[in-house]
């Protein structure tokens, strides 16, 4: 907003500017009419007739509903007025000359009288406030039992899945939870307790021996394989030099 902007809806007390269309309107008819009153080097008491001008014809268009016809017929009679044989008898507007009366027709041609219906819709039509906003829909993730699949890891987190989405264990199901943990823990002592009798009764020696077998059938098995994709190779190596020496 320009400093002359601000001065202008001060004036007029307009508190809503930058969301009321109207204020917004009204604050640039007059910001404009101003700005080229400046570029016409008017004089104070121009400037102030001017801006009664503007004001009048305004009030005309929405106290008095006064048509374009209307608006047009009485600035041209406040126009005519302005000449030399009627500088004694209206004074008010004798402060023109004959080339800044039609400087100021012809502005009020292009500005108001251009849009005068524009004018008379803001002044006139009834405007309701209009949310503008877009509609969506989101469809909840169901159950696993269901054709939706579960929500992913990196979608939601787990704990407003589990929260507000997954659906309560029943009863059923966290017995059958129970179980399996009870199964796995005492399933894990007899494990140890099998392994460590499996290897009681072995000393180090023992263990060392059976390592070192180990190690060496499974280097002889790599060994086998490497010196099998070597012979291949040098098979192919073989059969292309003798193309190359063919050729």
């Amino acid at each position: 907003m320009t400093p002359c902007e601000r001065k202008f809806a001060t004036f007029l007390n307009f508190k809503n500017l930058k969301t009321c269309l109207k204020e917004a309107i009204l604050v640039d008819y007059y910001v404009s009419g101003f700005l080229w009153a400046r570029g016409m080097d008017f004089s104070v008491l121009q400037y102030s007739k001017f801006m009664t001008l503007l004001d009048v014809l305004l009030h005309n268009l929405r106290a008095l509903h006064m048509s374009l016809k209307d608006s047009l017929q009485w600035l041209g009679e406040v126009m005519a007025e302005i000449g030399p044989a009627h500088l004694q008898k209206h004074k008010k507007w004798s402060i023109f000359d004959i080339k800044q009366a039609n400087a100021i027709t012809d502005y009020l041609k292009i500005s108001l009288f251009q849009h005068y219906k524009l004018y008379e819709f803001l002044f006139y039509s009834s405007r309701k406030e209009i949310v503008i906003g877009a509609e969506q829909m989101i469809e909840v993730v169901k159950s696993s039992g269901d054709l939706f699949p579960n929500p992913l890891e990196e979608g939601i987190s787990f704990d407003i899945y589990s929260t507000f989405i997954e659906p309560p264990p029943t009863l059923d199901t966290e017995m059958k939870i129970l179980d399996q943990e009870q199964g796995s823990v005492e399933s894990q002592p007899a494990a140890s307790t099998s392994e460590t009798d499996a290897l009681a009764g072995l000393t180090i020696e023992d263990i060392k021996s059976v390592l070192a077998q180990v190690t060496d059938d499974i280097l002889i098995g790599i060994q086998a394989e490497i010196n099998e994709k070597l012979q291949i190779q040098e098979e192919a190596f073989n059969a292309r030099i003798e193309k190359l020496k063919k050729a």
